[in-house]
């Protein structure tokens, strides 16, 4: 049984479930993709939502991005968390 939390609050007849996005920022200059981020996810609709730690690491993987100057830069989540500074 699903609870009210569950419920998607987009489209109000999909439940949010554990899943995987794609964040994609663009810097002005270029654009980071990074792709398999953990989220929730409507079944339903697909709207996304991160937990406050995976967007702290999003910001640090951006940052990093922002240093080297890509025009395009595609990375994976996996990667990439395991390259981050502690």
């Amino acid at each position: 049984m699903n609870t009210h939390n569950d419920l998607c609050p987009v489209c109000h007849g999909g439940c949010k479930q554990a899943g995987r996005t794609t964040f994609t920022v663009d810097l002005g200059f270029g654009v980071v993709v990074v792709r398999d981020v953990p989220a929730q996810v409507c079944d339903l609709c697909g709207t996304d939502w991160l937990e406050d730690s995976v967007a702290e690491k999003l910001e640090q993987i951006v940052e990093q991005a922002r240093l080297k100057h890509p025009v395009v830069e595609v990375a994976n989540w996996q990667q990439e968390i395991q390259s981050l500074p502690s």
